[in-house]
This record gives structure tokens, sequence and C-alpha cells, in this order.
């Protein structure tokens, strides 16, 4: 997994960096084809955002959370991530599962 972070208007700190790469980290237990995850920090005001875009086979998953806090924004951000994670590897699973193959097909449709 190639992890690129990304600050804008913010300095990453090597205590941030490696918040980031830990919470990342997690996105690998559920799903290990992650090829690419691009994570962009920024700050505005009094708001955090924390977004990333993850790149594994036949989807790309964008993801951003705003908060007052960067490890809260980075928390809820890997929250959110790791929901769609499970949400995408569920349905590419359920490719040809429901009777939708060949051998899910019933024999009537082979005597009429």
């Amino acid at each position: 997994m190639n992890l690129t972070i990304t600050g804008h208007r913010l300095d990453v700190t090597p205590a941030i960096r490696g918040y980031v790469e830990d919470k990342m980290g997690r996105v690998t237990r559920h799903f290990d084809q992650v090829i690419d995850v691009s994570v962009i920090l920024s700050v505005d005001k009094l708001q955090h955002k924390a977004e990333a875009n993850v790149h594994v086979p036949g989807r790309d998953i964008y993801v951003e959370s705003i908060d007052a806090d960067m490890y809260a924004a980075l928390d809820a951000l890997t929250d959110k991530l790791d929901r769609q994670i499970v949400k995408h590897k569920e349905k590419a699973g359920n490719v040809h599962r429901e009777s939708g193959g060949v051998k899910g097909q019933s024999s009537e449709a082979e005597a009429e």
C-alpha cells in the first residue's frame, strides 16, 4: 500500500504522520488489496479537514471529515473509510452468488 500524506496550510509533523499511518493500517485489516492511499490534511480557520482517496481494484473511494480537532477528524475519517471499504468488499464478493451464474440457474429452463 502506497501512502501519501499532504498538508495544506499545515505542517505534517511526525506525530500526525505516525497517527495517520496507524489509522490507515486499519484499512488493510479489512481489505488487503488496497493499491494507493492519498491523505490530504488542511486547516481553514477553526475547521480541521481530513480527506482520503483510496484506490482499490475496480473503484476509487473518496471520504472527507471536518472537525474542530485534527485527531478527531482523522478518527471520523477512518470510521467512514472503514464502512466504505467493507461495503465495497461485500459488493465485490456478491458478483456471481445470487443465481446470476450458470450454476445458479434451475434445470427447469433446460427442460423447456
